[in-house]
């Protein structure tokens, strides 16, 4: 089973109450899965004890409780998928005996897209904790197992041979106020993103000691928005996310610039700057946020925290420690990896994102939008990042978009995964290559052997289209052309994916139209290639950002190779930038 989320749309609450559910259908041994993060494995432990008081809920270490327990109360273990705390609770469980004797086993595997999955299926061999895990689900006579996840692209890709493929997916859908990928990543572009200059990042990690313009802006942007919601009493905390990069030591270098950009603010003679520099951002906050507070005392309150060292820096990575508190106050969070998957900040308000990767994956840049969520202020929302940067998730937040709808209309039938070009859906090494079925948009697609299961058909549909140059055609027509056309080697043209992906495009585009070019009485020999002409190439390359089927009807000569029957032969190319995936 497979449940699909927006990041941080409350998936942690929906987990707990199918737990509640579940136990009350006679389910008494829950397993939670983490990710192998200390901080999201104490974080989702306290909000299971706070939440799930009928449970014995037990952490890692608790092997203790467990046995003294003896199944009085149900049993939710929350464990990291760590190999030697898998491996030692696989022992604990055998030899307890309370699987044996034919109780089930429900296992909900969070972010269950991450580290589950086998790392090793293109050298036929498994990973740890791969292995452990299924042995833990093997453990009981009968099981369930529940994959909870933002970022669906790595499950969907498994192959079913693999044991690891949902089955079935249900969507949760967000509530009401939550603030996710349509609000920050809309068009036309949303007031909360501010474009900072491509190169930030390489001079935010270089030894100058002056920290850019667009993180300067930030972190003022930042100080007005926490005066306003302190002195509002709002809240109690304010949060200013910072993902420089995945290297700890840019981290540091970030955390000791930003560090002494907030001491040179308190330095008497940069008063009258400082506060023409706050002025300006506040009146630009001001235009989304009209009752925000009073810019002098705002002003004051800034001055006083700068003053009394109140803003925290933190550093968020495998160095520090896991007990780093940013649940209250004014807090700088720097940090990589850490930032993402399942760790949740309140009132994050501010975020500077300028992490670039060579060939960028989209599950793992999409669970980076620690800003999605429901404890925000939406008119004081900002995100300073690069254009490019902001492009890939405005065409992420598209894909993830077209996957939603299709699931929820078809459910996993003739999926695909539709990511930006040059983008991956997900690490290479959890695919199973030999499977993985990759088309590329402006490529041209056709077959060197085509079938035509309705010659006559064919011909009917594309009665009503000019064969003298191009027209304009509904998405549903080319589908069921596709439909009526094969190959005698399925290999190298499968109408059925064909047909997938144009339904995604449709998804994702939100389009209706494609081009269609017909040409008539070609003479042209079998295995010749594309068949297509110089000038119907070019034509065909006029619509870079269209889908276009080319059908060449040719007379079918024997002395050219065919049967002596005239057939239509296809050639397809979807829209440049975007890349569809599948599995067989």
């Amino acid at each position: 089973m497979f449940l699909l989320e927006k990041v941080q749309s409350g998936k942690t609450g929906q987990v707990f109450g199918i737990i509640s559910s579940s136990a009350d259908e006679g389910f008494d041994i829950f397993i939670l899965l983490t990710t192998d993060n200390v901080r999201l494995q104490e974080q989702t432990f306290k909000r299971a004890l706070s939440t799930l008081d009928t449970f014995c809920i037990i952490s890692e270490n608790d092997e203790l409780r467990f046995a003294q327990n003896n199944m009085r109360k149900p049993v939710l273990i929350i464990l990291k998928k760590n190999y030697k705390v898998l491996e030692r609770w696989r022992n604990n469980l055998s030899s307890s005996g309370f699987l044996s004797s034919g109780r089930p086993l429900f296992i909900i595997d969070d972010e269950g897209d991450a580290a589950s999955l086998n790392t090793k299926i293109n050298n036929q061999e498994q990973s740890t904790i791969n292995l452990h895990i299924q042995e833990i689900k093997k453990m009981s006579t009968s099981s369930i197992y529940l994959q909870v996840t933002a970022t669906a692209q790595a499950l969907l890709l498994q192959t079913s041979l693999s044991g690891w493929k949902p089955q079935f997916v249900y969507y949760f859908r967000p509530g009401k106020n939550y603030l996710g990928g349509n609000f920050f990543y809309s068009d036309p572009q949303s007031y909360v993103i501010k474009l900072i200059e491509e190169d930030e990042l390489d001079n935010l990690k270089s030894d100058e000691d002056y920290i850019t313009q667009g993180l300067s802006k930030a972190l003022l942007t930042f100080l007005v928005t926490s005066a306003h919601i302190f002195l509002s009493k709002i809240s109690n905390v304010c949060n200013f996310l910072i993902h420089p990069s995945v290297r700890i030591s840019d981290h540091n270098i970030a955390a000791n610039k930003i560090g002494e950009f907030l001491n040179q603010l308190v330095i008497a003679d940069n008063e009258n700057c400082l506060k023409d520099e706050l002025k300006e951002i506040w009146l630009e906050l001001q235009k989304t946020q009209p009752d925000l507070y009073d810019f002098d005392k705002s002003f004051d309150f800034i001055n006083q925290n700068l003053t009394a060292q109140k803003i925290k820096i933190i550093t968020m990575n495998s160095d520090s420690p896991s007990n780093t508190e940013h649940e209250i106050g004014i807090n700088v969070i720097i940090g990589g990896n850490s930032l993402g998957r399942g760790v949740t900040f309140n009132s994050l308000q501010t975020i500077y994102y300028s992490r670039k990767a060579k060939i960028p994956q989209a599950d793992t840049f999409w669970q980076h939008c620690r800003m999605f969520g429901y404890d925000r202020i939406p008119a004081l929302m900002r995100i300073f990042i690069s254009p490019l940067l902001h492009k890939l998730f405005s065409n992420l937040n598209k894909s993830n978009n077209a996957l939603i709808e299709h699931i929820m209309i078809n459910g996993l039938d003739n999926l695909n995964i539709v990511t930006p070009e040059g983008v991956n859906p997900t690490r290479k090494n959890i695919l199973e290559k030999d499977s993985l079925i990759i088309t590329v948009g402006g490529v041209n697609y056709f077959p060197n052997y085509p079938i035509n299961k309705s010659i006559k058909g064919i011909d009917t549909i594309l009665n009503d289209f000019l064969d003298d140059n191009y027209s304009e055609c509904q998405l549903d027509t080319i589908t069921e052309i596709l439909s009526l056309m094969n190959s005698e080697q399925p290999e190298e043209w499968n109408s059925q994916g064909f047909k997938a992906c144009v339904k995604m495009l449709a998804e994702t585009h939100k389009t209706e139209k494609g081009i269609i070019i017909i040409r008539k009485d070609r003479k042209i020999s079998k295995g010749t290639g594309t068949l297509l002409s110089e000038s119907d190439r070019k034509l065909g390359d006029r619509f870079k950002d269209r889908l276009t089927l080319t059908l060449y009807k040719i007379t079918g000569e024997k002395k050219l190779g065919w049967d002596d029957i005239p057939l239509w032969v296809p050639n397809i190319k979807f829209p440049e930038g975007f890349v569809f995936y599948r599995t067989e």
